[in-house]
């Protein structure tokens, strides 16, 4: 019933700035904290921040703190995510996901998005 599409994904340099965007199909996702994982090739998939229902608390993972920024507008059923001074290890798949309990960890993410790639050139 709930379908997430990403998308803002593509080719950058370093330094540079995306903006990606999760809409959300089905029911309304308020009352959900909506994620934001990624995967580069070879490597597990890892957290990279959320943000909660009405977006009062948020959480980053270390790697992107002071350059990404997880966002939602509830009204538009959206989650959003700033990444600025974009680096080449942030290459990768980059996935929306949906939770009805606030976590880190994949497994216990219920919604997922297809995945937009983010490819970031030297």
């Amino acid at each position: 019933q709930v379908q997430l599409v990403e998308t803002g994904g593509g080719l950058v340099q370093a330094g540079d700035s995306l903006k990606l965007s999760c809409a959300a199909t089905g029911r309304a996702l308020s009352t959900y904290i909506m994620a934001w994982f990624r995967q580069a090739p070879g490597k597990e998939r890892e957290f990279v921040g959320f943000v909660t229902w009405t977006g009062e608390y948020t959480l980053h993972a270390d790697f992107v703190k002071g350059r990404f920024t997880v966002s939602r507008d509830s009204a538009k059923n959206t989650a959003y995510l700033q990444m600025n001074s974009l680096k080449p290890e942030d290459t990768a798949v980059y996935y929306c996901a949906a939770s009805t309990q606030v976590s880190k960890i994949d497994w216990q993410y219920e919604y997922w998005g297809q995945g937009t790639q983010v490819t970031v050139s030297s």
